[in-house]
């Protein structure tokens, strides 16, 4: 008994920043060099009153017109900027996708490893024989977090929400998992003032701010990622020469061309297309997945190695066999 990937659809916010805007915020900076360093042309921006669960929802929405809502037995939410504290906002989706009441539904909070994490959750639930049709998916609105001066972070992430439906397969696509975590870097990618440790809501006054240490980031992915690469192939019995296409998670450009020189790896079978989108976190990989698959770029018989890492922090990877 498998699971496979079934269908994968995502969703993208209607108000677009683009270089140009971000200029105009700051004289020292340029369209031209913006999209250069980071890869980055345009980014979609939630509404103020849109949410990432509201984004889940439509994505939801566009994956169940293909598929008889009835036939999902458990729902699974990943995000880092929920509507709600409490009550959990699975359950809302439940509710707001004319889901059955007789199943299960749950929140997890990760970031840019969230969708690894989550194919791995769902693969266990069909395996176990606990479902057999789990909708798995990611909403996140990390621009609610981002303060108007902060342009380095504005020019980096974008909002976004992806719904995947994995199903019970009698070939199993999804490989096996390694994961790894080292909360002992927490603080350099954090959003420190809001949460239960101070007030329920942010102090009068207070916008929850985003803060990266990019250069502490960067250090950690590319100490780490290079022996997930490695581990999870030796953990599906391959070696990188028999990886069809990789897909990282989508951080920025510079990133990403560093970790492919520093792997080994062929940079045409390594996926980097942040130009539209930018870094939506935990959407990063399923977004990229989607367009690769409707683009033809990875086909049928393929191995494609999905890693994701950052937040946390926290990295996952897996091959999947298309």
């Amino acid at each position: 008994m498998g699971a496979k990937i079934a269908q994968i659809e995502y969703c993208l916010p209607e108000t677009v920043l683009t270089n140009e805007a971000l200029a105009a915020l700051n004289p020292g900076w340029s369209a031209t060099k913006i999209e250069t360093k980071v890869g980055i042309r345009n980014r979609h921006i939630a509404a103020s009153d849109e949410s990432s669960m509201d984004l889940a929802i439509k994505a939801g929405q566009k994956l169940l017109s293909f598929y008889d809502a009835e036939l999902i037995d458990f729902v699974i939410f990943c995000t880092q900027s929920p509507e709600y504290l409490l009550p959990t906002s699975a359950c809302i989706i439940q509710d707001r996708l004319g889901l059955r009441t007789n199943v299960g539904a749950l929140d997890f909070n990760l970031g840019c490893s969230g969708y690894i994490y989550g194919l791995a959750m769902a693969k266990a639930l069909i395996e176990s024989r606990i479902a057999t049709n789990v909708l798995l998916l990611t909403g996140e609105t990390y621009s609610k977090f981002i303060i108007d001066s902060d342009i380095s972070n504005k020019s980096i992430f974008g909002d976004a929400a992806t719904a995947t439906l994995v199903t019970w397969s009698e070939h199993d696509q999804i490989g096996e998992f390694v994961f790894g975590t080292d909360g002992a870097g927490a603080e350099n990618l954090i959003v420190k003032n809001i949460g239960a440790k101070n007030h329920y809501t942010c102090p009068e006054g207070v916008q929850p701010e985003l803060y990266m240490d990019g250069p502490e980031i960067f250090n950690f992915t590319i100490e780490t990622i290079p022996k997930l690469v490695r581990d999870v192939c030796s953990k599906n019995g391959l070696g990188l020469s028999n990886v069809s296409y990789t897909i990282l998670h989508q951080a920025n450009k510079y990133i990403l061309e560093f970790l492919t020189k520093t792997i080994g790896l062929e940079p045409e079978k390594v996926h980097i297309d942040l130009w539209e989108y930018g870094n939506t976190v935990s959407n990063t990989i399923p977004i990229a997945l989607k367009d690769c698959l409707d683009k033809n770029i990875v086909k049928p018989q393929n191995n494609v190695l999905l890693a994701g890492f950052g937040v946390g922090y926290s990295w996952g990877a897996v091959v999947l066999n298309l």
